[in-house]
């Protein structure tokens, strides 16, 4: 289980590394019912919050366990961080297995800092079991994208930043996929002000968590529909899973054509470039908006690795 300690702890390590990103007020999102806060993890190193966790996770391995290199799965952005802090900390040997699927934005960012990078899959869930042979045979440690004490301790990082930048917030919004950025960020936030809500946000292409729950099943793979939320795609994760009780206070799951709305909208009033998975707290805001009212909300929005194309496609819907 994750404690306050880890995330206080994990902040030391890499908080030279990181950019402490601004919680900006979104003058367009706010009402006179409610104030609306951006964490622009979209302006973190690698424009996505990944790279804390990865940063957290490689800073606390062994030399032994740095010398046989480290190996990820991911969608993008949780691999691009695992490039850029293995190159940060002097690791030779770093692969990243991605699905065939993930945007191209993505696996440049993997490529550029010197992981190899596998496409393989047509999902994340597929990709995932082609890399479990790797570690096996080769013996490299695995940075897991979720389910891990270290590297949910760096997510958890955003949470404590938060906090410090608005203590008055009422509510955080934060996207679920795999469940480590919501454990993180509520551990924190709620250890500083137990009285903040903190809700998560799941497409409706993909309610994993919302499942695992109501069934009180561990759901590691899940189906899903066709989504422009590569992210947020697939099962969740054991810690996140087990921890979700005391750190999920509610779960909104959003229909695919509000989250094409949120990522135009932030783009063309908020001048805030998200990719969808990081728009989804925002969708949240514009599918629900009498769930907020009367509340300052925080919402995460995790990553900015929004592709070409679809920008292009979403500006002229």
């Amino acid at each position: 289980m994750i404690t306050f300690e880890d995330i206080v702890a994990s902040k030391k390590r890499i908080g030279h590394y990181i950019s402490e990103t601004p919680l900006d007020f979104a003058m367009t999102l706010s009402n006179q019912d409610r104030q609306v806060y951006l964490k622009l993890e979209n302006q973190q190193k690698q424009k996505a919050f990944k790279v804390r966790g990865a940063l957290s996770k490689i800073s606390s391995l062994t030399p032994e366990e740095r010398e046989r290199g480290v190996v990820a799965v991911s969608s993008g952005n949780h691999g691009a961080g695992v490039s850029y802090a293995a190159y940060l900390l002097g690791i030779q040997k770093a692969k990243v297995f991605v699905p065939l699927t993930a945007p191209k934005a993505k696996v440049d960012k993997i490529k550029y800092y010197g992981a190899e990078v596998v496409q393989v899959g047509k999902n994340y869930d597929e990709a995932h079991d082609i890399a479990m042979d790797t570690i096996m045979k080769h013996g490299m440690t695995y940075i897991d994208s979720c389910s891990d004490i270290q590297l949910i301790a760096g997510q958890g990082t955003v949470g404590l930043e938060m906090m410090a930048q608005n203590p008055n917030l009422d509510l955080i919004v934060v996207p679920i996929g795999g469940g480590g950025l919501i454990t993180g960020v509520s551990m924190a936030a709620k250890h500083l002000k137990p009285d903040i809500k903190v809700v998560g946000v799941q497409t409706a292409a993909c309610p994993a968590m919302v499942k695992a729950l109501e069934d009180d099943v561990l759901y590691e793979s899940f189906p899903s529909e066709d989504s422009i939320c590569d992210a947020l795609i697939g099962g969740v994760t054991e810690i996140p899973f087990n921890m979700a009780k005391q750190c999920i206070d509610d779960i909104l799951v959003v229909e695919e054509a509000f989250i094409r709305q949120a990522t135009s909208h932030l783009l063309t009033e908020e001048k805030v470039v998200a990719e969808p998975s990081g728009a989804i707290g925002v969708a949240a805001l514009m599918a629900f908006p009498d769930y907020f009212k009367g509340k300052q909300v925080g919402i995460v929005i995790s990553g900015g690795n929004l592709d070409k194309p679809l920008m292009k496609t979403l500006l002229n819907e």
